[in-house]
């Protein structure tokens, strides 16, 4: 895994030029190029190396979807939205560049990130990169993330529509699971998998993306902003609705570890050292009851 992420890195690096302005350059890839884990793109390549694709193939997108992930994280630490000083134990982007100059960063990286699998692609149908940009644009908008990041915002006021539990599942599903569907569809698509294959790991991704979320609601009711990266309590302070909140701490490390060994039950077939570790180390971080 450490391999492939040093791939990713490698090629994010040269993915991101700095040019005129250097503003909005040096602002995308200064969050872009904080040390992460990087899961998403890893999904995507693992995803397509199972089924078949060259790695060189699967690259460019790969990058992309962590692009958009970026971009997320950008804007989720804005002043109006989740307020955070800090991102991956550095100080987030508007406390380097500005407001202004994060908001645009953002939305750079939103319209670079096709641009770039558009453009950096090699070998794929030109079928295939259009089904990979609708995927791409169809997840990171108003059917998806953005929609997550909404709702997400109207619960810390209280204005749920639907029940809690409905919308604790909608947030989750669209702010934090829709990436990792994301990352494993384009790298099934790039593969020339089955439909019934696409929709067996994206199956596996909302799992995934769920118990990912859940990892994080509990992290942040335990852990310290040196594990985080970001501002500890966080969640908590501000009333934002959660699965700790909503259930308790007990009740969401069941769920955690449900969500997690149908994860490895989805995915054991395919024998991959790269998902196992993947697994492996969010489930060792909460433990076994």
């Amino acid at each position: 895994m450490k391999e492939l992420i040093d791939l990713i890195d490698k090629k994010l690096d040269e993915y991101m030029p700095v040019n005129y302005p250097e503003d909005i350059f040096k602002a995308m890839k200064y969050t872009l190029m904080l040390p992460g884990k990087r899961l998403r793109p890893v999904m995507c390549i693992e995803t397509a190396r199972l089924l078949g694709a060259d790695i060189d193939k699967v690259l460019p997108a790969a990058c992309a979807i962590e692009m958009l992930h970026v971009q997320s994280l950008i804007h989720d630490d804005l002043p109006c939205m989740d307020n955070d000083d800090f991102r991956r134990g550095k100080p987030s982007n508007h406390k380097v560049f500005g407001e202004a100059n994060a908001v645009l960063a953002g939305d750079a990286l939103l319209t670079f990130a096709p641009q770039l699998i558009i453009e950096k692609s090699k070998g794929l149908s030109a079928e295939q990169v259009l089904r990979v940009i609708h995927e791409y644009t169809k997840f990171a908008g108003a059917y998806g993330l953005i929609a997550g990041q909404v709702v997400d915002i109207e619960s810390e006021g209280g204005k749920l529509v639907k029940s809690p539990e409905e919308t604790l599942d909608f947030i989750h599903l669209n702010k934090t699971a829709v990436l990792f569907r994301l990352a494993v569809r384009i790298g099934a698509i790039i593969a020339n998998a089955q439909e019934n294959v696409i929709d067996e790991f994206d199956n596996f991704a909302k799992k995934f993306g769920l118990a990912f979320q859940i990892y994080d609601d509990i992290m942040d009711e335990i852990s310290s902003f040196e594990e985080l990266g970001k501002t500890a309590g966080k969640d908590k302070n501000s009333g934002k609705l959660t699965y700790v909140s909503l259930y308790g701490l007990e009740e969401a490390e069941n769920k955690f570890r449900c969500l997690i060994k149908e994860c490895y039950d989805i995915i054991d077939k395919y024998k991959s050292d790269i998902f196992k570790e993947i697994l492996d180390k969010l489930s060792q971080r909460i433990g076994s009851k």
